[in-house]
């Protein structure tokens, strides 16, 4: 079923509404949707390099707000909307254990571990974000750094380099994610450890 979905994803990318599939599957993704939006907004970088930052900026905007989506559901809804979305996925467990230990500059963390690695999934943060009370403004704010600086990122990356830098991240992916992964927890254990002191 994933394979089909990726598939179906990547394929609207050269549809004459590409950009606006971009943005809905930026925003569910944030909120409800296990594709994330790199398979659509990486072929059509790719397919036209000069719009990327116009399209990392949609992707951006779309993510953002679908963020916000997901911090409504755990902030008003989480018991009716959010905890069946999270055991879909097979998440309930995991947010449960992050649940217990949250605070905001937890959130920013791993806004940036979930922006760079996809570990968390993005939709359990902002869905965590509206469970804990992260301030919204605070939220939008750290949801723009973080899900900007990857599509940004990315978009300068493929523009730039174009298919070769495409080429470096999928041969390279696993110790990307291991880099990626272990910074991320570094910064978390080390966090941890600041606030016991």
């Amino acid at each position: 079923m994933l394979h089909r979905l990726y598939a179906w994803a990547a394929g609207l990318s050269t549809s004459k509404s590409a950009e606006a599939w971009l943005a809905g599957i930026a925003f569910v993704e944030s909120s409800v949707f296990l594709v994330p939006a790199d398979v659509l907004f990486i072929p059509m970088v790719l397919a036209r390099p000069e719009r990327a930052y116009r399209l990392a900026a949609v992707a951006t905007i779309a993510s953002v707000a679908g963020g916000i989506a997901g911090w409504l559901m755990g902030f008003y809804a989480y018991e009716a909307i959010a905890r069946p979305v999270l055991a879909f996925y097979g998440k309930q467990e995991a947010f449960e254990h992050l649940r217990s230990y949250v605070d905001t500059r937890w959130i920013a963390l791993l806004l940036l571990s979930s922006g760079f690695t996809h570990f968390p999934p993005i939709k359990v943060v902002t869905i965590l974000s509206g469970v804990v009370h992260v301030n919204l403004l605070v939220f939008i704010c750290l949801a723009t750094i973080a899900r900007g600086a990857r599509f940004f990122l990315l978009g300068a990356l493929l523009q730039r380099y174009g298919a070769v830098a495409l080429t470096f991240i999928k041969k390279r992916r696993s110790s990307i994610f291991a880099i990626s992964a272990v910074a991320v927890v570094v910064a978390l254990l080390g966090y941890g450890l600041v606030r016991q002191l």
